[in-house]
């Protein structure tokens, strides 16, 4: 990019990986409008970098204020070079007992909002001709995991909705990446996860073991945030970035041991799925 200094616009800034991503960038040098619900939360952020450092109210499920930050980062920025889609929220409990209000706000949240700010920035990236979407996933977007089941959903959607849109983007010279991190050194393990509004004793051998993992892991995890947006930078710096940036070893091994199981189980009956075409036809490879 011709400019000195990337923009940035940062959801989530307020705490986790967002807040290390955000004092990352502010470390570098660019400029960036930092995002969260409650402002008190981004003030130490901008304190004495009132031209490089944009704190801004946002509550990404509303689009009114998705558009209004977008076009507040522009008037005050002239440009946005990055969008880091980083906030959401996990959940601890069985699918079943999870309310279809509980399942929407997890989709809203963790798919709608991400997918929706992306899409109210594209339009000035075209424009640049350049930009780089870093989504936020999880490996829960790779891996399904018990007593995770919404939070899984939704970071699936994500998945797919970002991949297919990097394949749409690039010859237009956006760059988009999903970062799927394992357990990171932030408030996930904590009270904030969304819990079920019932209870279903029937699954608590399968939940509990989880739960209990939270409990034990708050404030332990291997994960190093302020390393994680170190990565992020180096993506977002890189003339070749992937699609894909896999956070932690933790991540890598569920996701080969979860890769091996997924091979094993379509071969198990492969020959009974391929075996369902009409007698002659030929075999038409779908386009990508």
């Amino acid at each position: 990019m011709n400019t000195p200094h990337k923009v940035w616009l940062i959801t989530g800034a307020s705490s986790g990986l967002g807040k290390a991503l955000a004092e990352a960038v502010i470390a570098r040098g660019d400029h960036v409008a930092v995002t969260a619900r409650r402002l008190d939360r981004l003030q130490a952020l901008a304190q004495g970098r009132a031209a490089q450092v944009l704190p801004l109210a946002l509550d990404i499920t509303d689009a009114t204020a998705r558009e209004r930050a977008v076009a507040q980062t522009l008037a005050h920025f002239g440009r946005i070079d990055v969008l880091a889609n980083v906030a959401g929220r996990g959940v601890a409990g069985a699918c079943e007992e999870f309310s279809l209000e509980q399942l929407r706000e997890q989709m809203e949240l963790n798919f709608f909002a991400a997918a929706e700010m992306t899409r109210a920035v594209l339009a000035q990236m075209r424009k640049q001709g350049a930009g780089h979407i870093l989504t936020v996933s999880s490996i829960a977007g790779l891996v399904a995991m018990n007593a995770a089941g919404p939070y899984c959903a939704a970071k699936f959607a994500i998945e797919g909705w970002t991949e297919a849109l990097a394949i749409e983007a690039k010859p237009l010279g956006i760059h988009v990446t999903l970062v799927e991190p394992g357990a990171f050194r932030t408030e996930f393990a904590g009270d904030v996860n969304m819990r079920p509004l019932q209870r279903i004793d029937a699954y608590r051998p399968m939940i509990e073991p989880f739960e209990t993992y939270l409990a034990s892991s708050a404030g332990r995890q291997m994960g190093d945030p302020a390393k994680a947006a170190l990565s992020m930078l180096a993506v977002v710096a890189s003339d070749a970035p992937p699609v894909r940036l896999m956070l932690g070893r933790d991540a890598y091994s569920i996701w080969e041991a979860t890769l091996a199981k997924r091979q094993a189980d379509l071969n198990s009956w492969r020959a009974q799925g391929e075996d369902t075409a009409f007698d002659g036809a030929e075999l038409v490879e779908i386009q990508l």
